[in-house]
């Protein structure tokens, strides 16, 4: 790679780790930077997921404050995270690369739909919170609850995209609180799949170390400029860079 590929590398890690501090689907940049470069597909989700791996837990570093010291339900939401991340991450080294390259367009397609979605997610979690107070503590259904969450990380080891929205409408349906809580929780759950999934691929996967060392790089400065300034940001602009860069990489995969 040369010096302006690992720029451009950076830079998209710069921003994925941002917009996962905040909303999530950073993957949905990253991912098709990788793919812009000529990495192939499967060699790109590895070492995309390797490299914003520290940029998540950089997130969940910088939101800690929102937490409330909350350990049981971390550990609790965590192994589910811990387990389907490994599920997942397992998976992409299974199944042949086939059927990754065939499957990849859909799971940019769903981030890119929930994405455009999360403003009406939000808005009915939003509602939801004002109906049951905004006390942290959890709802009946503890178990769906934990089972949702495995299968998000299932998702996350496999590819990523999207996973922090999905893990906010799921968090905000299982859980009582306030959305920077909610959000603190993703950010953990999430560093907790990235991080599973990345040691998973450095141990029997083939990894692109210098494009998923820009990624990292990027991603941990993002990410705390996000912890502190993400939120004054308009989310349609993320929203926006998002989907056309989504849908971009869609139109390469399938040209």
């Amino acid at each position: 790679m040369s010096w302006l590929d690992l720029l451009a590398l950076f830079g998209a890690g710069g921003l994925a780790g941002l917009i996962n501090t905040v909303v999530g689907s950073g993957t949905l940049i990253t991912f098709p930077t990788l793919l812009a470069l000529g990495v192939p597909p499967v060699i790109a989700n590895v070492s995309n997921t390797v490299g914003l791996a520290p940029g998540s837990l950089s997130g969940a570093w910088a939101t800690r404050g929102e937490l409330n010291d909350d350990h049981r339900r971390l550990l609790w939401l965590g192994a589910a995270s811990l387990l389907g991340g490994i599920a997942g991450a397992l998976l992409l080294l299974w199944l042949p690369s086939a059927a990754f390259d065939a499957i990849v367009p859909a799971l940019i397609g769903l981030g890119c739909v929930l994405v455009i979605l999360q403003p009406f997610i939000a808005k009915k979690l939003a509602y939801r919170r004002a109906r049951l107070g905004t006390e942290a503590g959890q709802i009946p259904g503890s178990i769906l609850l934990w089972l949702a969450v495995a299968l998000t990380g299932v998702y996350g080891g496999y590819f990523g995209a999207a996973q922090g929205v999905l893990l906010i409408a799921i968090l905000g349906i299982g859980l009582v609180g306030s959305l920077p809580y909610i959000n603190a929780i993703k950010n953990v759950l999430a560093t907790i799949v990235n991080s599973i999934a990345a040691v998973v691929f450095v141990i029997v996967s083939e990894v692109n170390w210098p494009a998923a060392i820009a990624i990292a790089v990027g991603s941990v400065l993002g990410a705390q400029v996000g912890g502190k300034v993400g939120r004054k940001i308009p989310p349609t602009i993320y929203r926006v860079i998002i989907v056309v860069v989504g849908v971009a990489a869609i139109v390469s995969l399938l040209g």
